[in-house]
């Protein structure tokens, strides 16, 4: 990163861009160990009646959990707008997702402690987004409109450097060491449960820096109840006047379709791996580690690009990319041609996601911005089941998890169709 004298920071700051950089290291262990690879694999084989039972009521939680998103999401950012505070709720839905995260050690491998598993997920899983909304809506007050980009492209490096690092922690510390440590009981699988204290502890003390280092401009003096007043009616007028915010709602809604088949393949990609490849779970998690990395990197390497050429030029040339590279995923017929097509493939993964972040930034009305990334963060869940159920509708009628997957090519390309439209603002 650039020095702290250097025109990248806003105000010459350094400090809270480092602190902001860090909540993604602080976040990214719950996605990466708990929802992605660790939990959700000891709920569906460890915990559940059966992995069939397990995965459908996995998903089904997840469901739950994209339901209230939605709901308190742009609800929750319009009240935020009124009282211009961030960190009071970033600070809440953080200790939110950490508790509950904790709570997770309590998940014996029995089924009675299935339903216990399957609530405390769902609450950290919307304390977790909730969150990020707020998260999000900093972008502004710690870069300027000319290194946005770049500082959101290296929170998004960064995070994917804590996923695949809580990641590396996790498996050699716990769950693949022999003996476990502290006497951990395998044979209550302890040494697995323990990652969700790993991950609580690393959420909390990596966040940190964000609550210490950033500042906020001054505040609105008014109370809650004249907070919660004005944001439902400041949501409300916006959604009767869509059309003089036509321009975000389009972008919102190609970012929808474009987030569906990216999420898609991160949800289903070890799957694909598993039944394809038939790669066992060490090999996956590996495979797993190496895509953060590269993941990692190309967010870093593109917000230099995303500063250069605009936001939106930036995810055309991600979502292009992906388009070729998810194709010859969809086709390779050997394991090397699938690594390396899955690790060119997700290079991209990391530019779409951090441009996406601040192109939406750029759009939103500054008055607004609390408000339009709940609206962002929306759009993002009302269609997040059609990627992965249209990969089942698929294999189910074709009998082929291929052309399954290569359904993600449609959601990928409309998204790039629909972006066209968007008109970005030269701040850049």
């Amino acid at each position: 990163m650039p020095g702290a004298g250097s025109p990248v920071i806003a105000r010459g700051a350094l400090a809270p861009v480092v602190a902001f950089c860090l909540y993604d290291f602080a976040n990214s262990a719950f996605t990466t160990i708990i929802i992605t690879f660790v939990f959700a694999t000891y709920f569906t084989t460890g915990i559940a009646v059966d992995p069939t039972t397990g995965s459908a009521h996995w998903s089904l939680a997840m469901s739950v959990a994209g339901v209230v998103i939605a709901i308190l999401s742009p609800i929750l950012g319009a009240i935020a707008d009124q009282t211009g505070r961030r960190k009071p709720w970033i600070l809440a839905f953080m200790l939110i997702c950490a508790s509950a995260t904790a709570l997770l050690w309590y998940a014996r491998p029995t089924p009675g402690d299935g339903p216990w598993a399957l609530v405390f997920v769902v609450i950290a899983t919307v304390g977790f987004e909730v969150g990020m909304l707020f998260v999000n809506a900093l972008l502004p007050t710690i870069s300027t409109p000319a290194s946005m980009g770049r500082v959101s492209g290296w929170a998004w490096g960064v995070g994917y450097a804590g996923g695949m690092l809580s990641l590396v922690v996790a498996l050699f510390a716990l769950v693949q060491a022999d003996p476990p440590p502290f006497g951990l009981d395998k044979g209550q699988a302890e040494h697995v449960r323990a990652t969700s204290l790993l991950v609580a502890g690393w959420f909390v003390i990596f966040a940190l820096p964000l609550f210490l280092l950033v500042r906020e401009p001054i505040a609105h003096t008014i109370s809650a109840g004249r907070a919660v007043r004005l944001g439902m009616k400041q949501l409300i007028n916006s959604l009767r006047h869509a059309r003089d915010h036509a321009n975000v709602f389009r972008y919102m809604i190609a970012a929808m379709i474009y987030t569906d088949g990216v999420h898609t393949v991160f949800a289903l990609g070890g799957v694909y791996a598993g039944v394809t490849f038939g790669m066992q779970t060490a090999e996956i998690i590996v495979l797993g580690i190496s895509l953060n990395v590269t993941a990692g990197l190309g967010a870093f390497l593109f917000g230099w690009i995303d500063d250069r050429i605009g936001s939106k030029q930036t995810i055309v040339i991600s979502l292009v990319a992906l388009i070729a590279t998810s194709a010859v995923v969809v086709a390779a017929q050997d394991r090397a041609t699938f690594w390396t097509a899955a690790l060119a493939m997700s290079t991209f993964f990391g530019p779409v996601q951090a441009a996406s972040r601040t192109l939406m930034a750029r759009l939103a009305p500054p008055t607004m911005r609390g408000e339009m990334f709940g609206l962002f963060a929306l759009s993002g869940k009302v269609t997040a089941f059609i990627g992965p159920a249209a990969v089942g509708w698929v294999t189910l009628a074709t009998g082929s998890y291929r052309l399954g997957m290569a359904t993600v090519l449609i959601f990928l390309l409309a998204g790039l169709l629909l972006l066209r439209g968007v008109k970005e603002p030269r701040a850049f």
